[in-house]
């Protein structure tokens, strides 16, 4: 049976998917508004993949773009509903449930407002269990598919005239730049929904259980708040598994916005021999230590968490700030077919200047989730 998902499950899913964000994955603020919205005026429904009929369709509910505070972005509730009518309308059936993208501190929630106001169903699988920055690196091993398939953009600053309504259809490789430059001339952050596909391939390919992982974690860290950070960063690296990486304060932060609605840049924490090096396009992507060798690339899960054990934002992190940097190895989370696939990689390797693919775990597809 389904989970009726309440206002508590929004504080969960908003903490524990802030902590996969990994530095990005959208905006805390906008995370608690979107849930408590949707908690409000309806009733989302949690679903397992276990629960659906093999041919339902599945879409992936998605934000596009780095809000941070580089950019003057505006998106509403609305635009995620109207960009899942837009996908309907556009494949001339209903969508049964939604899939996200990635945990991140709102996209967590993005099925959350079109279950509570068109009866879509949320869907307990995730096309990463990690932020990343491309939407490819979420389409569950679709980003080199010839298929055609549909993609949805609403959003953007209606002040600046910047609001967009977007319908694409072609190659996901293709089409999905098409809709990173929308968010861009929306204002920086923009709602999607995109390639609708059968359940039975959502049970194929996607990171299983990945809400459900982020809502335990989040149960975590509300149960340990009021013993102090310390003990909020001891309940994170219990309950995942993880560990803290460095500590130290941040010296440098490169971060800029480009044209591509991304922000690309380094952190470092600390100095002298013990510093490490943080590699960010939108999330942190891969940490370096002073010797230049690699602790730890995506897919693993790379967090900077303040001294209250917050997960703080990449383009937050300021010089002077004390800071711990959580780990937490892609060998221990379960990972969907897009982790796999070698044309997700070498854009962003572009872009950041490192190797990313060597160091994807060579191994059988692991898509079952961890308990605990």
């Amino acid at each position: 049976m389904g989970r009726i998902l309440t206002l508590q499950d929004v504080d969960f899913a908003v903490k524990g998917g802030s902590v996969f964000a990994c530095g990005g994955g959208g905006w805390v603020e906008h995370g608690y508004e979107l849930g408590k919205t949707a908690v409000t005026i309806g009733r989302p429904e949690l679903v397992s993949i276990d629960e659906i009929d093999d041919d339902a369709w599945i879409a992936t509910a998605a934000a596009i773009g780095a809000p941070g505070d580089l950019t003057d972005w505006e998106m509403l509730g609305v635009d995620y509903v109207k960009a899942v009518q837009l996908l309907q309308e556009a494949l001339g059936e209903k969508i049964y449930g939604l899939i996200i993208g990635q945990n991140g501190m709102s996209s967590t929630v993005n099925g959350w407002l079109p279950s509570a106001i068109l009866g879509t169903k949320v869907v307990d699988a995730v096309g990463d269990l990690r932020a990343h920055p491309t939407g490819d690196m979420g389409s569950l091993g679709l980003a080199n598919s010839p298929e055609q398939t549909i993609q949805t953009a609403v959003g953007g600053n209606r002040q600046h005239n910047q609001y967009i309504e977007l319908v694409t259809r072609g190659a996901t490789a293709k089409i999905s730049p098409i809709l990173r430059k929308a968010s861009d001339q929306s204002g920086g952050f923009i709602a999607s929904c995109r390639n609708p596909i059968r359940a039975s391939f959502v049970r194929q390919h996607a990171a299983l259980g990945g809400i459900s992982q982020a809502l335990a974690l989040g149960q975590a860290i509300v149960a340990s708040e009021k013993k102090g950070g310390t003990a909020v960063i001891d309940a994170i690296c219990k309950h995942t598994g993880g560990q803290i990486l460095a500590a130290g304060q941040v010296k440098k932060n490169t971060l800029k916005y480009t044209d591509q609605a991304f922000d690309v840049g380094v952190v470092q924490v600390g100095t002298g021999k013990s510093a490490v090096k943080i590699h960010v396009m939108n999330e942190h992507m891969a940490v370096d230590n002073a010797q230049g060798e690699r602790l730890a690339t995506y897919p693993d899960v790379i967090t900077t968490l303040d001294l209250n054990g917050q997960p703080v934002s990449a383009g937050k992190l300021k010089a002077g700030m004390d800071i711990v940097v959580f780990h937490l190895s892609q060998s221990q989370i379960p990972l969907s077919s897009s982790v796999f696939d070698p044309s997700v990689y070498p854009p962003v390797e572009a872009i950041l200047g490192i190797d990313l693919h060597s160091y994807v775990l060579p191994r059988a597809n692991t898509k079952k989730a961890k308990k605990g």
